[in-house]
């Protein structure tokens, strides 16, 4: 009886049992709805109305190292969790990432923030819903929905007093797979052991060795054609945090705010992009995985601001650095 009521949600989503990894045919594009309206006295980042895509400079790194910063940078990562906790909530078989892109854009302007990437380079949407085999920066849609067994990666960015905070978790969908399963729980270790060796002097190169490590640990892919970044007052900046093992120069300094937001996949690591300039799909169709958070960088190691107030996966915030 499972299996049939499974068979019978698969097709009325557009995805059958008989192919694809997982008994799922791939993703494609579904309708975009129009972009949602924020209240007028929101504080807006300067792309809001224009949508125009502000230039990406490496080489200007963001820092908070005033008390008003870090009191800024601790709020906005603060609401940014709290409104990922609520779309993990939201996140069940039946359920479309239109209906969570509405809910988590309502829940960030009734806080008073501006999500940020609506019209960031004219991302028509509030979240990103990345599901399956979706590597990231998926746009919602009414034609998308939820399936148990599925994994979406829910990205969130609120833009709240002229700060941004920025995070995402993969969240499960009912029952998934030992695999599926092993790829997130992998990612979210490689996550956890990055932020761990994050100090003051520490070579920012050694944050990809470390993440690829345990990747091919475990026999998985780590995507390098995306990176973590600078976030502060701008949405993206320097420096580039590359998730694979590089040879960039540049050490973590202190007062660096900047996110760490690795990529793992059971197949290829490499990409196919769709006609809307956004959304990035893993070329074979396999799953892939994805978790990130924003940190301060500390005297001894570093604060994770996006930490999430329901889970505390990390145990204490403050985060002191391996010796």
């Amino acid at each position: 009886m499972e299996q049939a009521k499974q068979k019978i949600d698969n097709t009325m989503n557009a995805r059958r049992d008989d192919a694809g990894y997982n008994n799922r045919i791939a993703l494609k594009p579904g309708r975009v709805t129009e972009m949602r309206k924020v209240y007028d006295d929101i504080l807006k980042p300067h792309y809001a109305d224009t949508g125009r895509l502000p230039p990406y400079d490496d080489r200007r790194y963001q820092y908070a190292r005033t008390e008003e910063d870090v009191r800024g940078m601790r709020e906005a990562g603060l609401l940014a969790a709290q409104v990922l906790d609520y779309a993990e909530s939201l996140c069940e078989p039946g359920v479309t990432t239109e209906f969570i892109d509405e809910r988590v854009h309502m829940v960030i302007i009734d806080a008073g923030a501006y999500p940020s990437p609506l019209n960031y380079g004219q991302f028509p949407k509030s979240v990103c819903t990345s599901l399956n085999e979706c590597i990231c920066h998926g746009i919602p849609t009414p034609d998308e929905q939820l399936i148990d067994g599925d994994i979406i990666n829910v990205d969130v960015t609120v833009y709240l007093n002229g700060y941004h905070g920025d995070t995402s978790r993969t969240i499960r969908v009912g029952k998934v797979t030992d695999e599926v399963e092993k790829l997130c729980k992998v990612t979210e270790d490689a996550l956890e052991a990055a932020i761990k060796i994050v100090r003051p002097g520490v070579p920012i190169r050694k944050i990809g060795a470390t993440i690829h490590e345990i990747a091919d640990k475990h026999k998985f892919g780590v995507v390098d054609k995306f990176v973590g970044h600078g976030v502060g007052k701008e949405f993206h900046s320097g420096p580039t945090i590359r998730h694979h093992r590089n040879n960039d120069f540049g050490d973590i300094e202190l007062g660096m705010t900047f996110t760490i937001e690795p990529m793992l996949t059971i197949g290829s690591t490499r990409d196919v992009m769709w006609k809307d300039g956004w959304t990035s799909c893993t070329a074979d169709g396999k799953w892939t995985a994805q978790c990130e958070h924003t940190l301060l960088v500390t005297e001894t190691g570093c604060e994770i601001l996006t930490l999430s107030p329901a889970k505390k996966v990390l145990g204490d915030h403050f985060i002191r650095a391996k010796r």
